[in-house]
């Protein structure tokens, strides 16, 4: 965990002068998977693990990034066009570069970068770190924060600079994160209702499987045309409908044979998910874990068989999760083909459940899963 005067120390080391610190959070996403560039229902929450980002103004346009994980300076200047490059500080480019788009007057920054969240493993750490620079970027300039709309620019960031043609939910959890609350947030009109998850008996715990196959970003941007072909097909039988959203289970089930073979998968991943999701809502409400552990375990099933982004890895931990005592439920979360499960724990099991899951995992695989106990933390924030 980042030490803050250590960090600070060495912000006035790099730069010689004293910073302000920003942070936003990673994310887990419970349920509510391939949804959000669907119009759909999930339902993340920000996790206890951030990512930090001291500033200082400057009196011109350069932006000058350090980070206590990668050696050097990258610099830009904001009075030229950006564009996105092949260095670790892509994502603050195009924040930037989205921010100016907004019409938002950006000063020039110093600006050094410290991560707690895992990189590739499902967490989200590339929204953590354009929200965290960019409500650095605003803040430093002297310019009004609204939390939505620092979303939408970082959705763009995500997809214009690295090309990941994602929905909204990492951005938006990331700004609007309750400390105790998961979010069921509405894709489609950004509305959200936050829903108190009751800890007191029960733990949420990441499996971090540390793989990441190389096919993640290609693929998703896949689903999300083989998605939107189904909407096209669909159309044709259901006039009206914008997004898969829009088409329910009876009449989908009605035409679904209207569609291919692996279209039909994936619209079908994304309708039942989407009536998973509202469902997990109502059990948590409840604290009925059992009823949330059988949609996790349903919706991991749906993930590996008709939308195809799970793997090996993530299949494995969650047959053994399944096989440990206390455990509700698990499913992969994220993108896929890698990252992390998210596992729902009776509190007293999480110590056998940790040593279990990960001595059964590396004598399948030789890998060390790491495991993190994770609590609901609040959205981007200035430090004090």
């Amino acid at each position: 965990m980042i030490v803050f005067q250590e960090f600070k120390e060495r912000f006035r080391r790099v730069y010689g002068i004293e910073p302000r610190v920003f942070s936003a959070p990673g994310r887990v996403n419970l349920i509510g998977e391939h949804t959000d560039y669907n119009d759909g229902f999930v339902l993340p929450m920000a996790i206890d693990r951030r990512t930090y980002v001291a500033a200082a103004p400057r009196q011109d346009q350069r932006v000058r990034c350090a980070s206590t994980g990668f050696d050097g300076l990258v610099e830009f200047d904001l009075s030229a066009p950006l564009k996105p490059a092949e260095d670790w500080a892509n994502h603050v480019r195009g924040m930037a570069a989205c921010l100016l788009r907004d019409e938002f007057p950006l000063r020039g920054a110093d600006l050094l970068v410290s991560s707690e969240v895992p990189v590739g493993a499902g967490l989200s750490s590339s929204a953590a770190l354009e929200i965290a620079v960019g409500l650095a970027l605003l803040k430093i300039s002297g310019q009004p924060v609204d939390p939505v709309d620092l979303a939408l620019a970082a959705q763009r960031a995500e997809q214009e600079f690295a090309g990941t043609q994602c929905g909204i939910m990492d951005q938006y959890i990331a700004c609007l994160g309750i400390a105790g609350h998961a979010l069921l947030v509405d894709c489609r009109s950004l509305e959200y209702e936050a829903v108190p998850i009751d800890l007191s008996g029960t733990r949420i715990v990441i499996c971090n499987s540390m793989v990441r196959h190389d096919l993640a970003a290609g693929e998703y941007n896949m689903r999300r045309a083989e998605c939107e072909k189904a909407v096209r097909r669909l159309a044709a039988h259901l006039p009206g409908i914008h997004s898969l959203r829009d088409v329910e289970s009876e009449e989908f089930d009605l035409w679904a044979g209207a569609l291919p073979e692996v279209i039909r998968r994936r619209a079908n991943h994304v309708i039942t998910e989407n009536a998973r999701t509202l469902a997990a809502v109502e059990a948590l409400r409840k604290s009925d874990f059992t009823q949330f552990g059988k949609l996790m375990y349903a919706s991991h099933e749906s993930l590996r068989d008709d939308y195809e982004v799970s793997c090996r890895e993530l299949d494995l931990l969650v047959e053994i999760a399944r096989g440990c005592a206390g455990v509700f439920g698990a499913r992969m979360t994220g993108g896929g083909f890698g990252g992390c499960t998210v596992n729902l724990v009776r509190g007293d099991q999480v110590e056998n459940f940790i040593t279990t899951i990960t001595q059964a995992y590396e004598r399948e695989t030789g890998l060390k899963a790491d495991c993190y106990v994770c609590q609901a933390s609040g959205g981007a924030r200035e430090e004090q």
